[in-house]
């Protein structure tokens, strides 16, 4: 489509491919660099609401007169806010909190338009694994997908074995939800090419 470009403000392959999925190619891609240390007494919705919108603001600077989108995903048994895995044991700790048991995952969109106005919309998904046995604990920490993802795992790899339901956005999980990024976007005069002529 012609018109101002649309910013990615996520270095997140998974984003990515999910906006790619619905026919929405962003124009750059501008990570942003900001402190995602939850402070203290922030709740999960809050903390990703927080985090969305500092992305956001942070890249725009950047890309005046672009749509600038950015995203924040949390993953929380109760008010707990479950980190990004970065070693094993992290992830494994994160695996037996969540096994036999549901949580809650967090996404939050921000989205500035070319006229510098900021949306924002949070999507709740509640998630529930199976009871994981010692030896599927190690089994999945084997895989490597843990690696950097909230809560220590994948739901769209090898992790959808242990998950008996999903209720509410599966991409939200994944770690966009879709249908709200393209309403908001749609919402701001931005749609993809598929869609431009309905």
């Amino acid at each position: 489509m012609t018109g101002p470009p649309l910013v990615l403000a996520s270095a997140s392959p998974r984003r990515l491919e999910l906006l790619r999925q619905v026919g929405l190619m962003p124009d750059c891609i501008d990570p942003a660099d900001i402190d995602e240390t939850p402070r203290r007494g922030e709740l999960p919705p809050a903390h990703a609401m927080r985090l969305a919108q500092e992305k956001a603001q942070s890249v725009v600077p950047r890309h005046p007169g672009a749509y600038v989108l950015a995203a924040d995903t949390v993953v929380a048994c109760g008010r707990r806010i479950l980190p990004k895995t970065e070693d094993e044991a992290s992830a494994r700790s994160c695996l037996g909190l969540l096994s036999g048991r549901r949580h809650r995952v967090h996404g939050a969109i921000a989205l500035v338009s070319p006229d510098g106005r900021l949306v924002l919309r949070r999507v709740e998904s509640q998630v529930s694994f199976k009871r994981l046995s010692e030896a599927e604990i190690g089994a999945y920490l084997r895989t490597g997908e843990w690696q950097g993802k909230a809560g220590g795992y994948a739901i769209q790899g090898r992790a959808a074995a242990l998950i008996r339901w999903v209720s509410g956005s599966y991409s939200n999980v994944v770690g966009l939800p879709l249908f709200e990024a393209t309403q908001l976007l749609a919402g701001r005069g931005y749609r993809p090419g598929w869609l431009a002529s309905c």
